[in-house]
């Protein structure tokens, strides 16, 4: 084939329809479950359909990425979200982010989280650490790093925090102790929201509905219950058996038993690639709160976030956890999901390898693509955005 598309998640389904939407028909996609979707699938669950991936939200953004997905399932199949998220802590709920919302603890705790922030070493000019927590102490202050940052993240990435880098950390805002302080005196809000400020999410379906259809327009363009077992990067070949002109990679690196042909140094380096696996686990409780979904520092919870089903899937029930595998509680007749592939790890020099990686690759005609080809934390209107620009590049250039 033309291309050889591996992963039918959000980026091979793009990359794939793009292709066929501008003329091109030599390409196969190969999947190793039984139907696409990726970590955005979706299953019904006690009546309603659950993400079986985690969290997964169709962001308002890019509004070329929402038009080119509406296509598939239209605009008044979505409804609209003005995103509600929260924080359990010292008791109560408070909004997201932590930073912007000291004002709703009680005034003991703002007291506390003032002082640490007016202490920070980003507001006494200090220079930047280059430790994860040691950079998080700086970038936040004291409170906010042991009472949050700390013991989320080490809920969901792990114990060894310091293996990571913080470079991807760059985009928080400084938490100006001014602005902390009017926000305190005026009980409201400042600064920059985080990502999903706004939202869509399907009417009467799980999030995995859209890649579903994008799928079945693709017909036997997708072959499934293919695992990717080996590249061999001098006869482009996957398996042995696909052979392409160009390789489109969506899968981790790390899953391939071979990679024949790969730089010595470089088939050392990837074994320094790290990521995070997660549970789902589906919950039918009600919980009184409007929330779309809440994060969990406490140590005593094993679960990091909850996602409160019945407040954004319609005439459905119930919430489910996210916890890290490695945290997973056993509990008779629960209803579960595992991921092995959750998260891209964002360590200590993953980007100088990757950037080595994928120049590599990309010259022998095998393209790292998304979350797992590119080995970042992207969510999937970011991956949809990278696919279509790849398929468009390629295609231009008559590739």
């Amino acid at each position: 084939m033309k291309y050889i598309i591996v992963g039918a998640g959000p980026g091979g389904l793009t990359f794939a329809n793009r292709l066929m939407e501008k003329g091109e028909m030599d390409f196969l996609i190969l999947e190793q479950e039984e139907e696409a979707g990726g970590l955005c699938r979706s299953k019904e669950v006690d009546g309603s359909p659950l993400d079986i991936g985690g969290g997964h939200f169709l962001d308002v953004k890019k509004s070329h990425v929402n038009e080119f997905l509406f296509q598939f399932m239209p605009k008044e199949e979505w409804e609209y979200f003005e995103r509600d998220s929260k924080i359990w802590i010292h008791e109560r709920l408070i909004n997201s982010p932590i930073e912007a919302n000291i004002w709703q603890m009680d005034e003991k705790d703002q007291v506390e989280y003032l002082k640490s922030i007016a202490i920070a070493g980003c507001n006494l000019n200090e220079p930047m650490p280059k430790k994860f927590i040691d950079w998080i102490y700086w970038k936040l202050g004291k409170k906010i790093a042991e009472d949050y940052m700390i013991p989320y993240n080490e809920k969901m990435f792990g114990k060894n925090l310091n293996e990571l880098g913080v470079y991807w950390l760059e985009k928080l805002p400084n938490v100006s102790f001014d602005e902390t302080l009017i926000s305190c005196l005026q009980k409201k809000a400042y600064g920059i929201q985080p990502a999903h400020t706004q939202f869509y999410y399907p009417k009467k379906y799980g999030y995995g509905e859209i890649w579903r259809r994008m799928a079945e327009k693709l017909g036997d363009k997708i072959q499934y219950g293919i695992g990717a077992k080996s590249i061999d990067f001098e006869k482009r070949t996957v398996n042995g058996t696909y052979k392409g002109e160009i390789i489109i990679n969506t899968a981790p690196w790390t899953a391939y038993e071979r990679l024949d042909g790969l730089e010595e140094g470089l088939r050392e380096e990837i074994k320094g690639l790290k990521y995070s696996s997660v549970v789902i686990t589906y919950y039918e409780e009600m919980l009184d709160t409007k929330a779309h979904w809440i994060y969990y520092p406490d140590p005593k919870e094993s679960f990091h976030r909850i996602l409160v089903r019945h407040n954004f899937c319609k005439n459905s029930k119930g919430y489910w956890t996210e916890t890290n595998i490695d945290r997973k509680e056993e509990k008779k007749g629960e209803t579960s999901f595992e991921n092995k592939f959750a998260y891209p790890l964002n360590t200590i020099g993953k980007r100088e390898i990757m950037k080595k990686l994928l120049a590599w690759t990309e010259k022998r005609g095998v393209i790292g693509l998304g979350r797992w080809g590119e080995w970042e934390h992207y969510n999937s209107d970011v991956v949809v955005d990278l696919a279509l620009k790849l398929a468009d590049k390629l295609t231009l250039r008559g590739i």
